[in-house]
């Protein structure tokens, strides 16, 4: 399928001094690194379109193009709790993120081992009259200094990811905080599935999808960052959405790993690849650059 790349889209302007908006938190599959290679593949006058991702996470996309109109929706309420408060109370957030960083003290990692093991106690039983402001403080919190900054839960739906041994871990970056409140200010927010957007998306909307990826062995899944994982019957129902949208006018993109399967799946749209930096893995050998595919519609 022939394509014109869009080589400068607009961003939204910043105000003058302003610190340019990130991620507030680490994720799992973060396009942060990809940017540079994922930004040249948008579709031309993207800069006139809604931005919609199904599957936010830490919205680097979203955070680097600081769209004009977003719907920024994920299944993981927690994630998208602590997106609104940050959006609609920033100062109580930054607030209560100074208490727990005070807490969490350099050179003494038993004592921070403990605070940490209480807060996600306190996180995982301890909701009754938490205000929203606290529970975002408390998600980035953990964020910020659990194993590898990664966001899992068990069966149960509680937090389960170890503490991580960092010297001296940035709690509460206030200006970045400041930054994405801004950027989120026009946003719409829902804690949804991505199945809803075949009621949500519209004609000339431009969806970025970048679902938990499909494994490439048997031991390299990421997919419980909800209570439900995300298995192969959810990525066919994934292609269905796009095959929905496609039909209904939309501008799709779609990021996944680079294995047979998923290739057969959009075998009927353009395939592109790029070279990502896999950055989460215990053993840090098998850190590096792997393959992924870049599904788009135009």
């Amino acid at each position: 399928m022939a394509s014109t790349l869009a080589t400068a889209p607009r961003a939204r302007s910043l105000p003058e001094g302003a610190r340019a908006p990130r991620p507030f938190v680490k994720w799992a599959g973060g396009k942060g690194r990809l940017l540079p290679q994922l930004t040249p593949m948008l579709p031309p006058g993207v800069h006139l379109m809604r931005h919609v991702e199904p599957f936010v996470g830490g919205g680097a996309f979203f955070f680097a193009r600081r769209p004009e109109r977003a719907l920024l929706a994920d299944v993981n309420p927690a994630l998208i709790r602590s997106y609104e408060a940050i959006r609609d109370d920033v100062e109580g957030v930054i607030g209560a993120l100074d208490v727990l960083a005070a807490g969490h003290r350099a050179g003494d990692e038993e004592q921070s081992k403990a605070h940490f093991y209480r807060q996600r106690e306190r996180y995982n039983t301890d909701e009754e009259g938490r205000t929203a402001a606290q529970h975002a403080a408390l998600f980035v919190y953990l964020n910020k200094t659990c194993f590898n900054g990664l966001h899992r839960v068990n069966r149960r739906g509680a937090f389960n990811v170890p503490f991580g041994r960092y010297a001296n871990p940035t709690i509460c970056d206030a200006p970045a905080l400041r930054a994405a409140s801004r950027a989120l200010g026009q946003a719409t927010l829902k804690t949804q599935p991505f199945e809803a957007l075949v009621a949500a998306a519209r004609p000339g909307d431009f969806v970025y999808f970048d679902p938990p990826y499909e494994p490439v062995s048997e031991t390299a899944s990421f997919t419980s960052y909800a209570r439900q994982g995300f298995q192969r019957a959810d990525q066919a129902a994934l292609r269905d959405v796009f095959a929905d949208l496609d039909r209904r006018g939309c501008k799709l993109m779609l990021s996944n790993s680079d294995v047979p399967f998923i290739r057969d799946l959009y075998a009927r749209w353009r395939i592109d690849t790029v070279a990502a930096a896999r950055a989460i893995n215990c053993n840090a050998r098998r850190r590096g650059k792997v393959s992924e595919v870049v599904v788009r519609n135009y």
